[in-house]
This record gives C-alpha cells, sequence and structure tokens, in this order.
C-alpha cells in the first residue's frame, strides 16, 4: 500500500436530530393494515410481529449509539467516474496483511461485517495467526447508504466492478483479495475479470448459479444439486420482481412510510436465515437489524438501491464478462446457499469450495466465526 489518497476524504455519520425526531414521528403515527386471521407469515410480515419492532425501533433502539459504532473504524468518500463512493478502510495492525475488500448485497450494508472486522485485521488479539491478517476496504455499494446519489442509468454489476477497482488503485494497494455474498457475490468475480493482475482470489458466500441452456447441463446432478435447483425455482422472488421491474414505482411507499420500509427488509431477515421457521432476531441481533433498515432509510436510499436489480435483469445492456473466470475462487455454502457446483465450475475457476450443512444467506451476520475460518483458510492457499 502507497501513501497515495488523491481525491479521498475522511467522512464521519451525522445524522441531524430533525431526521431522527421526523421518524420517531412517523413511526408512531403510522396507519396499519388489517390482515386475515390465522395466516401467520405466509403472506407477508404479520402486523402484531411488525407493530413491535417498529415500538422498539421508536421507543427502545438508539441510532446514536449505533452511528458511534460505525463512526469507530475509519471511514472515507470519494469520486470515481461521476459516483460517489463511501467506504470503511480499516487497516491491520500488521503490517504484511493482505488487501481484502468486503462487498454487501442487498438488503444490506457495510454494518452487515462489523463482526468480521475485528478478526480478519487483527487475528493475534482474537486468537488466530498473524499471518492470516487482512487490510480491510468496505464499500458501501453505489447507491447504497452514503454512496450516493447514483450517477445514473447503467449501473450495473460491471461498471460497479470497474469503480471498485478504481477504489483500490487510488488506496494504493497493487494485490488484493474479494469477498462477496449476494451482489457482492455477483460483482465480486467481476472485479477478477477487470483486474485478474492484482486480485488474487475471489471467496463468495450466497452464490446462485443458473442453467444457461447448454446441451447436458441438467446431467448428472447430485440429489444435493437437484434439490437445490427445484429451491431455486420455488423460492419466493417477489421482490426481485420489483426492484427488477419497477424500483421507482415501489420505492415511493419504502421512502415516505418508515414501517414499509422495515417490513420490506425484515421480510428478507426472515425468510434468508437460519432457521427459517425462527424469528429474524434468532439469527441476528434486532439492533443490527434495525441498524441496517435505518441506513436506508436515512439516506433515503430504497430505490437506488434496487437499481441494480433493474439494471442486471431488465436494462437490456449486458453486464459484461463472458468466458470462464480465471482468478481462483472459493466458495462456501450455507445450509440455505443454492450454489450449484458444476454450473460454478462452467463460469469460475473453482479452487476452494465448503460445503458448511448450516447458516443462512447471512454469514457475516449469523455466523462470524464461521466465514472468517473459512476466508483465513481460502487466502492462505494463495498469499
Amino acid at each position: 500500500m502507497t501513501n497515495s489518497q488523491s481525491g479521498v476524504r475522511s467522512f464521519r455519520i451525522d445524522i441531524p436530530q430533525s431526521q431522527l425526531d421526523d421518524l420517531k414521528a412517523r413511526l408512531a403515527n403510522t396507519r396499519w393494515p388489517d390482515e386475515l386471521p390465522g395466516v401467520g407469515w405466509s403472506r407477508g410480515v404479520p402486523v402484531g410481529y411488525l407493530r413491535e419492532v417498529a415500538d422498539y425501533w421508536r421507543t427502545g433502539y438508539d441510532w446514536r449509539a449505533q452511528e458511534a459504532a460505525i463512526n469507530e473504524y475509519p471511514q472515507g468518500l470519494t469520486t470515481i467516474d461521476g459516483q460517489s463512493v463511501h467506504f470503511l478502510h480499516v487497516p491491520s495492525p500488521e503490517p504484511e496483511a493482505t488487501p481484502l475488500v468486503l462487498l454487501h448485497g442487498w438488503p444490506g450494508g457495510v454494518v452487515d461485517f462489523l463482526d468480521v472486522i475485528g478478526p480478519l485485521t487483527d487475528p493475534r488479539s482474537h486468537g488466530g495467526d498473524p499471518a492470516d491478517a487482512f487490510h480491510l476496504v468496505i464499500p458501501s455499494l453505489p447507491g447504497f447508504g452514503f454512496s450516493t446519489p447514483l450517477a445514473g442509468p447503467g449501473m450495473n454489476p460491471a461498471r460497479v466492478a470497474g469503480i471498485l477497482v478504481a477504489l483500490m488503485a487510488r488506496l494504493g494497494y497493487d494485490r488484493y483479495g474479494v469477498h462477496g455474498y449476494d451482489w457482492g457475490a455477483w460483482i465480486g468475480p467481476k472485479l477478477g475479470e477487470q483486474d485478474p493482475e492484482r486480485v488474487i482470489g475471489v471467496h463468495l458466500t450466497a452464490m446462485v448459479t443458473i442453467p444457461v441452456g447448454a446441451d447436458g447441463e441438467m446431467d448428472g446432478l447430485s440429489e444435493v444439486d437437484q434439490q437445490r435447483w427445484q429451491r431455486m425455482q420455488d423460492s419466493n422472488d417477489g421482490y426481485l420482481r420489483c426492484n427488477s421491474k419497477r424500483p421507482q414505482t415501489v420505492g415511493y411507499g419504502l421512502t415516505d412510510s418508515p414501517v414499509g420500509q422495515l417490513a420490506w427488509i425484515v421480510e428478507k431477515f426472515k425468510e434468508h436465515t437460519d432457521p427459517e421457521e425462527g424469528l429474524p432476531e434468532d439469527s441476528i441481533d434486532r439492533d443490527r437489524i434495525l441498524t441496517d433498515v435505518s441506513i436506508y432509510w436515512l439516506t433515503g436510499t430504497a430505490v437506488s438501491a434496487a437499481q441494480i436489480y433493474y439494471e442486471e435483469f431488465s436494462a437490456g445492456a449486458p453486464s459484461g464478462g463472458g468466458g470462464r473466470g480465471t482468478v481462483p475462487t472459493g466458495v462456501l455454502v450455507s445450509g440455505q446457499d443454492l450454489a450449484i457446483r458444476p454450473w460454478a465450475e462452467r463460469d469460475h475457476h473453482i479452487v476452494h469450495w465448503t460445503e458448511l450443512g448450516k447458516g443462512g444467506h447471512f454469514l457475516a451476520l449469523e455466523a462470524p466465526g464461521l466465514l472468517v475460518d473459512d476466508v483465513r483458510t481460502f487466502f492462505r492457499k494463495l498469499r
């Protein structure tokens, strides 16, 4: 790493009190819908549950404490290709640490990774080997959180990857690794495609693999892979269709109603945590969930964060790539993930594959220790 960080300025989160007062007033004045009796979660988030969480958000949750916790980490803001980019930049105390980019998904953000920052940057203080240390760069994806406003149409995964490649160069890193989940697992390999001389490896969780219509691609799939493919076809993709078809229209309700934004996100934590039949806070601390929701609300980014779905699935412009990736790639498969190995190996240079057998979509939040262990194991081979 060099000391040349031209165009990067320091950043701290400081939400005006007037916005917090407005949030509490809106929560107190929520107009609640009726619901059918006895349907539970089958048709969406139950009113009784959401009322209780919303009341806690208004009366018990402490945004200022969470804001201060995030601000304990160095943050930066820069502009690349017209796009404002916010990021956490946490150097390791180990001078020979490997730079690593951590990429979140939707409906997530940089707070997803707060529990892995310490173990990854300072393993010596967390019972690990100092040789496994990382310098961390944790960006808010364009349109998410404080990486706003979105710099116009066309911000698809390939363009996002190009911006992040430029960010790492601007921070002075000449070789680095990438970890991503959800959209981060879509974007991460594209960093490898665009910057193969500097990206030493890409580690992915919550990876999605899809058939491409090739002859024989369904032949020989294991029973587990067949089950994953069936689950993928049966999954509730209502949010994906709304985000990828009409992000602007859906966003009016989410931007005007904090309870609407809360319900939209809490449902994803309910469906994609392990065990699915539990409540979201059985797997992830409620305050952390509300910090995630609060950032979407306070930054007004429901619409801009959804645009990446439209760009990838509806805009019609190819997001780049083509052919099999060459950068070494590792995949950590949780109990809820749908990654099918033969299809992953078709598209990526897979050198590491871990079947966890447990955990959900949000491993950095649900099982940070398991994620840290696999990241260390993968990159230990590549240093």
